[in-house]
C-alpha cells in the first residue's frame, strides 16, 4: 500500500513547514496523493504548522481528518523551519525523511526520485539540484560557492529539498537555521552524498517568507558552522594560535620599542608601547578563551558519551521488552553502572 494509515507503517515521511499556506496546502497535499498512489512503499505526509495566522490550522484540521496518511504538529509561535524539521522527525514514523516546502515551488512528482538513492543504499543523504529561473539565483550562487570552498563539500545546490535517513537528522544538530547546512555537517559526519535534480516553479500563491534581510543572518551562520565543525573539538588551536601569533607580534614590537629607546634613535614611541600592551593583552585573553574552549568541549564529548548510553539502553530495552523474563529497566541501568 503506497498511503500510510494508523496501521500501515510509512517508509517515507515527508515534512513539510508551513507557514501561513492555507490556499498551497489542499492542492500539495492532492498532488502527493497522486505522486504515492503507485508506489511499492508507503508514504505520508507530516505538516508543521509553524505558527500560521491564517487559516492553515482550520485547512490542516480538515484534511487531516479526510487523508488517513496526512498528519499534523503544531507550534504556537514560528519557529524556524529548522525546529519544524525536528517537530516532524519527532512525530514521523518513516525511516526516510523528506524535505519538502508547502508553497509548490517544487512538486511533489519529483520525490520518488529525490528518495530512490536513499532507498536503495546508494546514499544516506540526496539534495535537490533547482532546475529552471528562480529569484535570488545569484545570492544562491555566492551561498553555494563560499559552502563549496569552506567545506569542501562538491554540491551543486545545498540549500533545497532533501531527502535523508532518520539517523542524519539525529547525528545533525538543529540549531535555528542550521537546516541550511543539513549537506555540510552531514557530510562531516561521513554520510554519503548524493545530487538528483529537481524542477522549481513560480509560487502559486501565498508570500516568500526569505528576504534580504536573511543573507547577513546566513552569513553569521555560515562562519559559525565552519568554526564548529573546524574548530569545535579542538577549540585551542583556533585561540591558541591565534594568542600565540599576537604575543609574538607584542614581543616584537617589545624589541623595537627597546631598540628605538635606548638605542641609537634614543626615542620614545608612546603609541607603540600601546600596540604592544594590546597585543601581549589580547594574545594572553585568547588563550584563556583557548583554555576555556577546551573544557567546554571535553564536557561535551561527556554528554555525547551519556547520551550513547542511554540509546544503548532503550535498545536494549526494547529488544528485552518482547522475551519472557525480560529485566527491568533499574535491572539494565545497574548493568550499566557495573560497565562503567
Amino acid at each position: 500500500m503506497s498511503l500510510a494509515t494508523a496501521n500501515a507503517m510509512p517508509d517515507v515521511s515527508v515534512l513539510v513547514p508551513a507557514k501561513d499556506e492555507a490556499e498551497n496546502l489542499p492542492e500539495f497535499v492532492r498532488l502527493c496523493r497522486e505522486a504515492f498512489l503507485s508506489l511499492p512503499y508507503a508514504c505520508e505526509v507530516v505538516v508543521i504548522d509553524d505558527g500560521s495566522t491564517d487559516g492553515t490550522p482550520a485547512v490542516l484540521r480538515d484534511l487531516v481528518q479526510k487523508h488517513a496518511f496526512v498528519r499534523s504538529v503544531t507550534h504556537r509561535g514560528q519557529q524556524g523551519i529548522a525546529a519544524a524539521l525536528r517537530s516532524g522527525a519527532d512525530a514521523a514514523r518513516g525511516r526516510v525523511l523528506v524535505f519538502y516546502p508547502a508553497d509548490l515551488q517544487y512538486l511533489p512528482a519529483d520525490i520518488p526520485a529525490l528518495v530512490a538513492p536513499v532507498l536503495a543504499g546508494e546514499a544516506d543523504i540526496v539534495t535537490g539540484t533547482k532546475q529552471g529561473h528562480y529569484e535570488k539565483r545569484f545570492v544562491s550562487w555566492i551561498y553555494n560557492g563560499l559552502c563549496r570552498l569552506l567545506f569542501g563539500v562538491r554540491v551543486t545546490d545545498l540549500n533545497s529539498v532533501k531527502a535523508y535517513r532518520r539517523e542524519v537528522m539525529d547525528a545533525v544538530p538543529m540549531r535555528p537555521d542550521w537546516h541550511r547546512f543539513m549537506v555540510v555537517i552531514a557530510a562531516a559526519r561521513g554520510f554519503r552524498l548524493a545530487e538528483q535534480p529537481v524542477p522549481l516553479h513560480p509560487r502559486r500563491a501565498g508570500k516568500s517568507k526569505f528576504g534580504l534581510g536573511r543573507i547577513p543572518v546566513g552569513v553569521l551562520d555560515l562562519l559559525s558552522v565552519w568554526f564548529q565543525l573546524r574548530f569545535g573539538r579542538k577549540p585551542m588551536l583556533f585561540f591558541g594560535l591565534s594568542g600565540a601569533l599576537l604575543f609574538l607580534l607584542g614581543f616584537l614590537g617589545g624589541v623595537v620599542a627597546l631598540w628605538l629607546r635606548f638605542g641609537p634613535p634614543h626615542v620614545g614611541f608612546r603609541p607603540l608601547l600601546d600596540l604592544i600592551m594590546v597585543l601581549v593583552i589580547s594574545g594572553i585573553a585568547l588563550f584563556g578563551f583557548g583554555f576555556v574552549g577546551e573544557l567546554v568541549a571535553g564536557m561535551r564529548e561527556e554528554v555525547e558519551s551519556l547520551q550513547r548510553t542511554v540509546d544503548r539502553m532503550r535498545a536494549e530495552a526494547s529488544q528485552q521488552a518482547a522475551a519472557p523474563g525480560a529485566p527491568s529497566s533499574r535491572d539494565l541501568a545497574d548493568s550499566h553502572r557495573q560497565r562503567a
